[in-house]
């Protein structure tokens, strides 16, 4: 009996471009306005590397220990690369966070503002910046209070940082759609254009709700086993 046949990952990127074209489309919206950030987290560079020939510049992970170890390598050649952290930042390694990446979006307490505007004044680099909100609610979860984030944006935007939009995880196994509608609501009341919302199960929901950055990892490398 043949083997199935298993997608490459320049199939993947096209099909999952072409998904965020259609929802793009549906909502009035470009899909260039629509960053589509790889979350490359747990995979090695070489599972990377097809990716990269694919085109695809937009990366995350979740780790400055794990990115250190493979990016720059990676970057010397692909240059051109935007590499994003998506995971909960430690303050003592926001020196490192700020010198490996381009857009940090898990910025959620007051204590990791202090922490990253004195990282970017010593860099003299100033990556992206998204405020992290724990958007449903949860104990378990990363993410600043919904009634604490008027405090945290005013404290960073004081700080120099430059807060671009806000980013949430909505909580697993439910419907997305009312969470991602709330943060780009709490993004408008602030005045804030980034919205960087929506995975492998949701992005196209979180597309049509405004999504500015998607985070997609098991559609595009695959399940990690």
């Amino acid at each position: 009996m043949p083997q199935p046949e298993i997608p490459t990952a320049a199939q993947n990127l096209a099909e999952v471009r072409t998904a965020l074209a259609r929802a793009a489309g549906l909502a009035g919206r470009a899909p260039s306005g629509v960053e589509l950030i790889a979350i490359s987290k747990t995979h090695p560079a070489e599972a990377i590397v097809p990716l990269l020939a694919a085109g695809q510049r937009s990366f995350g992970e979740n780790r400055v220990q794990e990115a250190a170890g493979k990016w720059p390598a990676l970057r010397g050649l692909f240059p051109d690369v935007r590499l994003h952290l998506v995971g909960q930042l430690q303050s003592n390694k926001a020196r490192d966070a700020v010198d490996l990446f381009d857009a940090i979006h898990a910025v959620d307490r007051p204590s990791l503002v202090t922490a990253l505007a004195a990282a970017m004044d010593a860099a003299g680099k100033r990556p992206d910046c998204y405020l992290q909100v724990n958007i449903g609610e949860e104990p378990q979860k990363a993410g600043c209070a919904i009634a604490d984030l008027p405090a945290l944006l005013a404290q960073a935007r004081d700080a120099g940082l430059p807060i671009v939009g806000l980013m949430a995880v909505p909580p697993a196994e439910t419907e997305a759609a009312p969470y991602f509608a709330l943060l780009a609501e709490l993004a408008r009341r602030h005045d804030l254009p980034g919205l960087s919302m929506g995975m492998s199960s949701d992005y196209e929901t979180a597309v049509m709700l405004g999504a500015t950055c998607v985070r997609v990892g098991t559609a595009l490398f695959g399940g990690r086993g």
